[in-house]
């Protein structure tokens, strides 16, 4: 079974990243490809403040300039890869961190200006954002071949030497449609998707595609779940087998996430 694992920032920060490793462990001895890509947004927030960069947001996306660009490197491809291959490898997982400029393994093309629902009419420019235009499948595939799991920093590159910051989400979504996975997990903050945000137990185990859709309509889904809902949507129909939005992880629950689909977050299938 090929699984893509993607982890938020604020999971690799937290003691959870410790119980997903021993749970991804569990998955890989068990004959589990696994590629796990991850996220840094509240780690680049507060190494931006502390550096005195002002964070700038245009429709909750943030603007990426060269200084922004600076800090998404040494956050997102330094110290959040380093810090979680370290707890993959404690784990007894041949974790291997690499980024997008690593052997164009994230490649991309810088997004061109648009218009973003809630940032005015005028199209934006983010800046050095990008929008992934492939994956390099066949490094992917030796690293796998030799019993190593690949751990993906959300940058891109190209083959002119230019990196781009690229939501994370984006690149789990993207990567699982690649290589046809069986199952995507977007690891969040939140337990699953919920009627009610503020209620736990209100959590919907598995959603179709066009019960998503009209639990966006009818705002049972609201936020920043919205965005995550929608671009997970769009690649069920790409050859992925189901997505999972899953988070507050305990030990065993990726596991029980993968044999029991709906227990543990919300589970969408076409």
């Amino acid at each position: 079974m090929s699984l893509v694992v993607k982890i938020g920032g604020e999971v690799v920060g937290s003691g959870e990243a410790v119980s997903l490793a021993a749970d991804l462990r569990a998955l890989i001895d068990s004959g589990s490809k696994v590629a796990i890509v991850h996220g840094g947004g509240p780690q680049a927030t507060a190494l931006q403040k502390q550096l005195g960069i002002e964070t700038k947001q245009v429709a909750g996306r943030r603007v990426t300039d060269l200084a922004t660009l600076d800090v998404m490197k040494m956050t997102i491809a330094g110290k959040l890869n380093v810090d979680l291959c370290a707890i993959l490898n404690a784990a007894g997982v041949r974790a291997v961190g690499l980024h997008g400029a690593s052997g164009l393994v994230v490649r991309a093309v810088r997004r061109p200006p648009k218009v973003y629902a809630g940032g005015g009419p005028d199209p934006v420019d983010l800046g050095h954002v990008g929008d992934v235009t492939g994956f390099n499948t066949e490094l992917l595939d030796l690293l796998w071949g030799g019993g190593y799991t690949p751990v993906l920093a959300c940058l891109g590159a190209d083959a002119e030497g230019n990196v781009y910051n690229i939501n994370a989400d984006m690149v789990g979504n993207q990567l699982a449609a690649a290589i046809k996975a069986e199952r995507l997990f977007l690891i969040t903050s939140a337990p699953g998707v919920l009627r009610d945000i503020n209620d736990p137990s209100s959590r919907l185990a598995r959603l179709t595609r066009a019960e998503a859709k009209q639990a966006i309509a009818d705002q049972v889904v609201t936020g920043g779940m919205i965005a995550k809902l929608e671009e997970a949507m769009s690649v069920v129909d790409q050859g992925v087998g189901a997505i999972h939005i899953l988070g507050k992880l305990a030990a065993g629950d990726l596991v029980r996430a993968v044999r029991e689909p709906g227990s543990v977050g919300t589970t969408i299938v076409a």
